[in-house]
């Protein structure tokens, strides 16, 4: 098995700056790190609305999954780290519209905050090329 390493980036300039990737493709496997609602003008989508900024979030994160040759229903592994557990119908509603049918591994925590208070959700991704039970 080829497990040469490609990474990708988002290009926000974070990245380059602490070092490091959007993604990561080692083989058949590719990792989307931790990734936020913040949009490409700095300002975060969906303020307050924990439904929203899920479903951006996991739209941005299909996103990339596909530049590195993964699909969603190769998904495995969804974490997700919320600062506000009230609103965890809100995010469950989003991620279900996303991941119902594929059913990978899910988690769900509870952090004190993220890097902006008005950001809600932190969510990671794991699939496998080549997966796919649909």
């Amino acid at each position: 098995m080829d497990l040469s390493r490609t990474n990708y980036s988002s290009g926000a300039p974070l990245e380059e700056t602490a070092g490091y990737s959007r993604v990561v493709k080692v083989g058949p496997f590719i990792y989307v790190g931790g990734t936020t609602s913040v949009q490409p003008d700095g300002s975060v989508y969906g303020e307050n609305d924990g439904y929203a900024q899920t479903k951006f979030i996991l739209e941005k994160m299909i996103k990339h999954l596909a530049e590195a040759g993964g699909k969603r229903e190769e998904v495995i592994r969804v974490k997700m780290y919320a600062t506000d557990m009230s609103r965890s119908k809100e995010y469950i509603q989003a991620y279900s519209e996303y991941f119902k049918d594929v059913k990978p591994l899910c988690t769900l925590v509870g952090i004190n905050a993220l890097n902006r208070p008005s950001q809600l959700i932190e969510i990671e991704i794991d699939a496998i090329v080549g997966s796919s039970g649909i």
